[in-house]
């Protein structure tokens, strides 16, 4: 995908985004779990703990795996669209368990008990990342907004909503120097703050200031999620 320069406040840059510590690794964001190979070049990244690093990956593979089954209905292997996510299934049989538990036939439909907080916290570790990455404003503190629901499970007014931003006329202007404001520079001011699909069908993600801070996101073209530091 394509990259900016960042030539934001350094200050801002070489701790974990997600709980303060020195930032021993890189985390991409988003993981590798979300993504078909071949990956696309320059990934973002954020700065990690390992600590962070390694906790989260446990449920972001759940979350992969979880979404990938609501999507085929099923937690069979071979029904599985994603090679990664079906290897997965294969071969982490306490998740593939949790999984067939969770998926529940009510009448003529297939609904999953979902683990929330195991979702939640890789959103949020999703949208550290990119407000780092992209605006240099890294968040550790809790978010007041965060919300998320599946694309199909939102009104059309909802839906067009989230899809174009609603914000005020006059937006902020992200940090000088970050990606964000390069990009603003390079690509036009009415688009740095467009969504930026880092694979198609896969990972999308949007920042914004209207007003403080909102990140939104969408895995699978089935997720959607809302986050905001005001």
């Amino acid at each position: 995908m394509r990259q900016v320069p960042d030539y934001a406040d350094v200050r801002n840059k070489g701790y974990c985004v997600h709980c303060g510590a020195k930032g021993t690794t890189v985390d991409h964001v988003p993981s590798k779990i979300f993504l078909d190979e071949p990956f696309p070049e320059n990934l973002p990244v954020s700065p990690s703990c390992l600590a962070c690093n390694n906790d989260l990956s446990i449920d972001e593979e759940y979350l992969a795996c979880l979404l990938e089954c609501v999507v085929a209905g099923d937690v069979d292997p071979n029904k599985i669209e994603r090679p990664k996510v079906a290897r997965s299934l294969t071969r982490n049989h306490r998740l593939s368990e949790r999984l067939k538990k969770a998926r529940k036939i009510i009448g003529d439909q297939v609904l999953w008990d979902f683990e929330a907080d195991r979702v939640k916290r890789v959103l949020l570790k999703l949208a550290r990342g990119h407000a780092a990455f992209e605006l240099n404003e890294p968040q550790i503190a809790a978010p007041d907004v965060f919300s998320f629901k599946p694309l199909v499970a939102m009104t059309s007014s909802d839906r067009d909503d989230f899809e174009e931003n609603v914000r005020p006329r006059l937006t902020p202007w992200p940090e000088v120097g970050s990606r964000a404001m390069n990009r603003l520079f390079i690509t036009g001011s009415d688009v740095y703050d467009s969504w930026i699909t880092v694979q198609e069908g896969r990972y999308r993600y949007r920042t914004s200031q209207d007003p403080g801070l909102r990140i939104l996101l969408v895995i699978r073209e089935y997720l959607a999620c809302d986050i905001a530091w005001c």
